[in-house]
C-alpha cells in the first residue's frame, strides 16, 4: 500500500468529513479510495466503445402498458448472452422495479440499456457500468473454460 498526503481548506476538509459521516465510513481514507475509484471508471468509460464491462440496468415501468411485459422479456431474450440475470418488483397495482445484470462489450451493453429505457412505459431507467478485465481460465479439472472477470480500479 502506498500513503499519499492531500492539503484541503478547513471547509472542504469539514464538508469531506460531514460526507464521510453521512455515508457511514470509519475513516477518511476509504471514503478517499472509494470517490478515486469512481471518478477514475468515469473517466475510463467516457467515449470508449470497445471495453468489456459488467453491469446493472434498473428501471421502473409500468405492467399495464400496451404489452410492455412481453417486449421487455422479447428484448432480454435476444439479448441473453447479455443478460446474466434479472429481478423483478412489484411496487404497486401498476408498476414494477426491475433490475437487469449485464456481462458484454460497453457499446452492446449500453445499446441493449438504450432501447430498455427507451421503451413506453418505461420511467427512471439507469446504467450503472464497471470496466473489467477478462480472462479465459480452466477449471482445476480442466472440465470446462469459464470467464473471469476482474475490476480495474
Amino acid at each position: 500500500m502506498e500513503r499519499i498526503t492531500i492539503s484541503l481548506r478547513s471547509e472542504l476538509a469539514a464538508q469531506f468529513d460531514a460526507y464521510i459521516e453521512a455515508k457511514g465510513y470509519s475513516n477518511r481514507s476509504e471514503a478517499m479510495r472509494d470517490l478515486i475509484r469512481d471518478r477514475l471508471e468515469s473517466e475510463r468509460l467516457q467515449g470508449q466503445e470497445e471495453e468489456f464491462c459488467i453491469g446493472v440496468l434498473s428501471y421502473v415501468y409500468a405492467y399495464d402498458e400496451l404489452d410492455l411485459p412481453h417486449r421487455l422479456a422479447q428484448a432480454q431474450h435476444e439479448s441473453h448472452d447479455l443478460c446474466i440475470s434479472s429481478t423483478c418488483a412489484q411496487l404497486d397495482h401498476t408498476h414494477r422495479f426491475e433490475t437487469i445484470l449485464l456481462r458484454g462489450w460497453g457499446s452492446r451493453v449500453r445499446t441493449f440499456a438504450e432501447s430498455i429505457i427507451a421503451q413506453r412505459g418505461v420511467r427512471h431507467g439507469r446504467l450503472q457500468l464497471i470496466q473489467v478485465e477478462v480472462a479465459h481460465d480452466a477449471d482445476a479439472l480442466g472440465s470446462h473454460d469459464h470467464l473471469h472477470t476482474h475490476p480495474l480500479t
